[in-house]
C-alpha cells in the first residue's frame, strides 16, 4: 500500500461522520468529533461543498449534509452490485473457516433458489447445487426469508386450510404450525431446520439486508446430523450471523458490521 494522504483522510473522515445520526452536522461538531483544527474543517468543508459531495441546509445556516455527488457514487456502486458473486465470496469466506456448506438463497413465490454455494471437504456433506429450488417452508433460509415478509405477502403464499408440500417425515406440512415458527424465528433473528428438507442435515441460516435494509436473500450453513449437536448449533449460529452481516455490509447496509 502507498503513502496515506492526510487531506484526503480527513476528507473522508468528515463525510464518513454523516452516516451517523440524522445525517446533517455544522462544522463546529465536525471538529469537535474528529479532533482537527477548525480552519482545517473549514477548508475542507468548503472543498467538498464546492463539489457536492456536501451541501448547506437552506432551512438551518451553518449545517450540512451529504451532497448529490455522494450519492452519485453509491448509485453507481450499487449498479455493480452482483447479489451471486458476493454472496459466492462470501460463502467461500464462511465455509473456509467452519468446513461446512453454505448457501445463499432467495425467495421466489413460496420456494428459495440457491444463487451460490460452498462445499464442505468433509466425506459425509449435504449434497445441492447452486439454482436448485426447494419449498422455502422446509428449509432454514426460506423459514427466515418467509419471516421477513409483510403479512399480507404471506397470508398469499400460506392460504389457510391448505397443505404444505413435505420433503420428509419431518417437514412442516400445516400452515397454522408454520406461522407460529415463523414468528420465533422473527423474534430471534435466526432461523434453524432440522431433517425438514433432508433427513441427514441440519441447518441454521440468517437474513442478508440491502442498503434499504430490506432482506433479499439469507445465508445458512448446512451439517450433516452426525457432527450437529447443542454447542455446534451455537458456534454455527454465530458464524451465519456473521457471513449474513457480511454480505449484508457490501450491499450497503449500514447496520451490518
Amino acid at each position: 500500500m502507498g503513502r496515506l494522504v492526510p487531506a484526503v483522510t480527513r476528507a473522508l473522515d468528515i463525510l464518513e461522520l454523516f452516516l451517523a445520526g440524522d445525517g446533517t452536522l455544522s462544522a463546529p461538531e465536525i471538529t469537535n468529533r474528529l479532533g482537527l483544527p477548525r480552519t482545517t474543517v473549514h477548508e475542507l468543508v468548503s472543498t467538498l461543498a464546492a463539489r457536492n459531495y456536501l451541501t448547506p441546509l437552506p432551512e438551518q445556516p451553518g449545517r450540512y449534509r451529504l451532497g448529490v455527488r455522494a450519492y452519485q457514487l453509491g448509485s453507481r456502486y450499487a449498479e455493480q452490485l452482483d447479489l451471486a458473486a458476493e454472496g459466492q465470496r462470501v460463502a467461500r469466506s464462511v465455509a473456509d473457516t467452519c468446513d461446512e456448506t453454505v448457501h445463499v438463497a432467495i425467495l421466489e413465490g413460496a420456494d428459495v433458489i440457491y444463487i451460490a454455494k460452498v462445499d464442505s471437504t468433509h466425506a459425509v456433506r449435504m449434497v445441492s447445487a447452486a439454482g436448485r429450488r426447494l419449498p422455502a417452508h422446509c428449509t432454514a433460509v426460506g423459514k427466515m426469508l418467509l419471516a421477513s415478509l409483510p403479512a399480507d405477502e404471506l397470508e398469499e403464499l400460506l392460504p389457510a386450510g391448505e397443505q404444505l408440500p413435505a420433503l420428509t417425515p419431518d417437514s412442516i406440512t400445516s400452515p397454522d404450525v408454520l406461522r407460529p415458527a415463523l414468528d420465533e424465528v422473527r423474534a430471534r433473528g435466526v432461523a434453524f431446520e432440522h431433517r425438514e428438507s433432508n433427513p441427514d442435515v441440519s441447518c441454521v441460516a440468517a437474513p442478508v439486508r440491502d442498503s434499504g435494509a430490506r432482506v433479499v436473500a439469507a445465508l445458512s450453513i448446512s451439517v450433516p446430523v452426525i457432527r450437529w449437536d447443542p454447542a455446534r448449533g451455537a458456534e454455527l449460529e454465530e458464524l451465519a450471523r456473521g457471513g449474513a452481516a457480511e454480505l449484508s455490509a457490501r450491499l450497503g447496509h449500514r447496520g451490518a458490521r
